[in-house]
């Protein structure tokens, strides 16, 4: 079982920045690929990014291309994502997912094992 905690989320202005923290339990942290996901009011859970196992693959959703950054460090247990020139379209609440895998890190946008609870991100006009 993996617990997985994130923080980092709050309210921002348009073209701010903010980065996210998801903390995650047990000792096979590195066996995972992780991802970031976000669901706005009344809208579906979208994929974001993800990272593999060894953050040595990096994969993002069009809409954050070139202004978010998916990092890892294992020695932590966590995985980060750093969001800048943010908009109001992303406003969302952002969960952290994890998926039992080594292979390619973009498996976790078709499934995952765990997720956190999530973080609420505002963005004000």
């Amino acid at each position: 079982q993996v617990q997985l905690v994130e923080s980092g989320g709050g309210l921002v202005q348009a073209g701010g920045s903010l980065r996210l923290s998801c903390v995650a339990s047990g000792r096979t942290f590195s066996s995972y690929a992780m991802g970031w996901f976000r669901q706005a009011t009344g809208k579906e859970g979208e994929f974001v990014a993800a990272i593999g196992w060894n953050g040595g693959d990096t994969y993002y959703a069009d809409s954050v291309k070139g202004r978010f950054t998916i990092s890892r460090d294992n020695a932590k247990n966590t995985v980060y994502l750093e969001m800048n020139s943010l908009n109001p379209e992303d406003a969302a609440l952002y969960y952290c997912v994890a998926k039992s895998w080594r292979g390619t890190g973009y498996a976790v946008a078709y499934g995952y094992d765990y997720r956190g609870q999530g973080t609420q991100v505002t963005v004000s006009s």
